[in-house]
């Protein structure tokens, strides 16, 4: 076996170990009945994450049932979470440990009475046991509300909000524009489910409807079953459509060394557009009218400024014959949102609207919008992440994606539709 893979195998152990130190001694002094069933479920929990690890492998991941490979993934990523969160509160007590004992041999040497180094006098529990406790009590929790997330992943959320656009042409205020991105349709597994969501879509009566990037996780056969619902989409200004970094297939192990079937899946992929009546933009623009004004929409390939995807979008052709053109407003589809501050606020000051996705919030994360809080890992990856973000008479939306990947819930990061009125 690889260095490399013992070494991160070893880590592991160490962090499961201790973990499950953690865990017994969260609960030495509950009743045995409770500290047995406690930490039987702890073992039994850890050995089906490891179980399912080398089985799945073993197996076909297309034919492991959905509901069975739903559950997996977040109970996995929910205990993974949460030994994360338990490691955390223990290291810190653990550090703090460690300053009491060296306080202890190099300060208090010599003295007649003993020192408490860890503890509590009287009644009550040790410093160390409240904080063991507590990091159990976190690290259930996390498992819980990931299990929990896969009840929200069809749960759309419809976001709504107005724009105001200095150069906005009089016929164009007022616009819908519905914004929907990150489908993924690979991980689809509700044909109803996402029935509803199409009609959430359309409810809202948009006058323009724009698909930002990642209709299917790798391969184009992904949106064969859900074409009919795709295809319902329409609007008077039409459906517009770009392409996002899991269209490309770049993650299919297999094809690395035949780009030839990459090429083929491609051009596949981008047929499905067209025969769902979307207008695929491949490093183009077109001009939208209206009682006379005209706007334009410009639509590019995947283009990120992060180093692991590669840069297929080219927004100089995208923008060729707009360079003196008197057309007031330019809006820009990009799937990655790092596209903004990487060229466009830089080279293209008079692109007025970029619309994003790429993100998913992560699928998980904490938004209370009253008290102004967003919170979502991916934010120490991504400085745009989800919403409205503005640079002088720039605006961006990263939309927070209405698939899901990977993790198939979505836990404080709802599935989204946004509608931008334009005024």
């Amino acid at each position: 076996m690889p260095t490399r893979f013992l070494i991160i195998l070893a880590l592991l152990l160490l962090a499961e170990y201790y973990a499950f130190v953690v865990v017994r001694g969260a609960v030495r002094n509950f009743p045995q009945g409770w500290r047995i069933t406690l930490t039987a479920l702890y073992i039994a929990g850890t050995l089906s994450v490891w179980a399912g690890i080398f089985l799945f492998r073993s197996l076909n991941w297309a034919n492991v049932p959905h509901f069975i490979r739903n559950l997996y993934i977040a109970f996995a990523i929910g205990m993974a979470v949460g030994k994360l969160l338990i490691l955390a509160v223990m290291l810190v007590d653990d550090l703090r440990r460690l300053v009491l004992w060296i306080i202890n041999i190099f300060f208090t040497a010599g003295t007649r009475e003993p020192q408490v180094i860890d503890g509590t006098q009287g009644r009550g529990i040790t410093r160390s046991v409240f904080l063991s406790r507590l990091a159990l009590i976190l690290g259930g929790v996390a498992l819980g509300g990931f299990v929990y997330g896969i009840s929200n992943r069809y749960n759309y959320h419809v976001r709504k909000l107005k724009l105001k656009l200095a150069k906005l042409p009089a016929a164009f205020r007022g616009l819908r524009i519905v914004q929907i991105s990150d489908i993924h349709s690979g991980s689809f597994d509700d044909h109803e489910a996402v029935k509803r969501g199409i009609e959430k879509v359309m409810s809202l009566n948009p006058d323009l409807i724009l698909f930002t990037g990642d209709l299917v996780n790798n391969k184009a056969e992904e949106i064969l079953p859900y074409m009919d619902l795709f295809g319902q989409l329409k609007a008077p200004l039409g459906v517009y459509s770009t392409l996002g970094n899991h269209d490309y297939a770049d993650y299919v192990a297999e094809w690395h060394d035949r780009p030839d079937l990459k090429r083929e899946n491609l051009q596949r992929l981008m047929s499905h557009h067209a025969e769902m009546g979307w207008r695929l933009l491949m490093n183009e623009h077109v001009l939208l009218e209206r009682d006379g004004a005209q706007i334009a929409l410009l639509g590019i390939e995947n283009w990120s400024a992060k180093a692991q995807f590669p840069k297929y979008g080219r927004m100089q052709d995208a923008y060729a014959g707009l360079e003196n053109s008197d057309v007031p407003v330019k809006i820009l589809m990009s799937h990655d949102p790092s596209h903004w501050d990487g060229e466009v606020l830089e080279k293209y000051k008079d692109i007025d609207l970029t619309l994003s996705g790429h993100t998913h919030g992560m699928q998980f994360g904490v938004e209370i919008p009253g008290l102004k809080i967003k919170w979502s890992p991916v934010q120490y990856v991504y400085k745009n992440w989800a919403g409205m973000y503005s640079s002088n008479n720039q605006h961006l939306y990263v939309n927070r994606g209405f698939g899901f990947l990977g993790y198939s819930g979505r836990l404080g990061i709802l599935p989204e539709i946004t509608l931008i009125e334009l005024v």
